[in-house]
């Protein structure tokens, strides 16, 4: 007579028959969750700043520059007030602002006349210059400031703010 045992496929049956080789793997899995856990909570916030003993230790970090940029600049405005500008808002020569190629638009930035020493802050507003050999186009109250009006054309170094 053959005899016949009943396997049951209870899920509480079968959770109850849990193999040593398991459980030591959920209590190592387990294990490295915590670790992790732990490691998160105590590294650093993304983009946190060094301490000031930190910074101070650090010279290389103070060496490095803001970005900044020099050539010669020249001004614009008649045939272009009253039109828009890249960003959308209409252009005025009264404005303190600048034309750029690849600054952000909104950007401030630090012009300065590399012939006078003159310096003004200027808002990016619109692209260009179209015109080889120039890094930027300024409304003409900047140029003014910068004292380049009658000379159209000016040494300068721009900073990024």
């Amino acid at each position: 007579m053959q005899q016949y045992s009943r396997r049951s496929t209870s899920p509480l049956a079968s959770a109850a028959a849990v193999s040593p080789a398991s459980a030591q793997w959920r209590a190592l899995t387990t294990a490295v969750a915590a670790a992790a856990v732990a490691i998160l909570l105590c590294a650093p916030a993304s983009g946190s700043r060094n301490s000031p003993v930190e910074e101070a230790a650090n010279p290389v970090e103070d060496a490095v520059s803001a970005w900044a940029q020099s050539g010669r600049v020249s001004w614009y405005g008649p045939g272009f007030q009253g039109r828009p500008t890249a960003s959308g808002e209409i252009f005025d020569a009264n404005d303190l602002t600048m034309a750029h190629r690849s600054l952000p638009l909104g950007s401030q930035v630090l012009v300065t006349n590399l012939d006078n020493g003159r310096s003004v802050v200027l808002r990016v507003n619109d692209r260009g210059p179209y015109v080889r050999g120039r890094i930027a186009d300024l409304s003409r109250a900047a140029a003014a400031r910068l004292g380049f009006v009658d000379d159209g054309v000016v040494r300068a170094r721009i900073e990024l703010l």
